[in-house]
């Protein structure tokens, strides 16, 4: 069975692997169709995400069919589409049992601390799988990072009329854009590169854009946006220590931070950045459950278009020399989506 590995930091190995084994009680056999690359793959190739070690098949944006089923599974049946929820929790330690599944003790996300997606067929918790038959892989491929901006969206809790800022647009930054917009909020993107927020312009008519860069001009730009008072909502969707450390100055008095993006390195501020406006600093950390399905219906219902978000694509077979163009910011690629199954 073919499968890629990442063996160590931007060296991927073609493997010729064992099948799965038939499913276990509660387990679906699944085909891969697509897998989407997003930014944890990515820090997973260049060797700079903390929850990864080596040697490890990647992959947990996806797009699957199911093949098989366990003893006791009726959520979903031979042959439904499925988006994967890629978040194995334990069901019993505090985190779980307040709720709060993404943030297991024990949590094992595939692709990441598990084996993934970038393979033939792998074996699954059925409870892990959400169905449409409504919707193609490359769409279910687009929902776990949808999710992930989904509950960025709700640790930062915007209501209609307060100005959100969102900073990164890339595909967890344009996530979160997509939830935030549907409070009513009043957004603005930040980011590096104008293209995306050109992007942000022609797909979500997002009209106030801060080119980021110079800190005071940006500054002054969210100044002339809102009014002066500076955002009740900030999101840093950039996984950069420098652009998270500064995002503080961009909240206002009362207002919320929220951690979307991850990084290994030491984010700090003084204090008083912290205390004088009495911020709340937020983590927002994977998906919940009912992200998932909520997601799928937007999608279905066309509240949420998913037409632009895939930028480029590649076949299986081509995973290792194609990669590193997919991550280089010149090919501005948003998300790139890898082929298993030949379309």
């Amino acid at each position: 069975m073919k499968a890629w590995q990442l063996v160590a930091p931007r060296e991927f190995r073609r493997l010729d692997i064992d099948p799965p084994t038939e499913p276990g009680p509660g387990e679906a056999l699944v085909q891969t169709h697509t897998m989407g690359i997003c930014g944890t793959d990515v820090s997973c190739y260049l060797g700079k995400f903390p929850f990864f070690d080596y040697p490890r098949i990647p992959g947990h944006e996806l797009g699957v069919e199911v093949l098989a089923l366990g003893s006791g599974v009726t959520n979903v049946k031979v042959g439904d589409r499925c988006s994967v929820e890629p978040y194995m929790n334990c069901g019993s330690c505090f985190a779980c049992r307040s709720g709060a599944p993404n943030c297991c003790a024990a949590l094992k996300v595939i692709g990441v601390m598990t084996n993934g997606g970038l393979c033939d067929r792998f074996l699954v918790r059925a409870e892990k799988l959400h169905r449409s038959m409504k919707l193609n892989f490359e769409q279910l491929a687009l929902v776990e990072t949808l999710a992930i901006g989904c509950h960025a969206t709700d640790r930062g809790a915007p209501n209609a009329g307060d100005h959100v800022l969102i900073v990164g647009a890339g595909p967890i930054g344009l996530a979160t854009l997509e939830f935030s917009r549907l409070t009513g909020a009043r957004i603005t993107v930040m980011d590096l590169a104008e293209s995306r927020l050109q992007f942000c312009r022609d797909n979500y008519a997002i009209e106030n854009i801060i080119l980021a860069g110079d800190i005071e001009s940006a500054l002054n730009k969210a100044k002339e946006i809102t009014g002066g008072d500076l955002f009740k909502i900030v999101t840093d969707a950039t996984g950069n220590a420098r652009s998270m450390s500064g995002a503080l100055s961009f909240v206002a008095p009362t207002g919320t931070l929220v951690y979307v993006g991850i990084t290994t390195e030491e984010v700090s501020f003084k204090h008083p950045s912290l205390h004088r406006p009495e911020m709340t600093i937020r983590a927002s950390r994977n998906a919940l459950p009912a992200d998932f399905a909520r997601i799928i219906a937007l999608i279905e219902d066309g509240t949420i278009d998913t037409t632009p978000w895939v930028t480029h694509r590649i076949d299986f077979d081509d995973v290792a020399d194609e990669f590193p163009t997919m991550i280089d910011p010149a090919s501005k690629v948003l998300k790139a989506m890898i082929n298993i199954q030949t379309p």
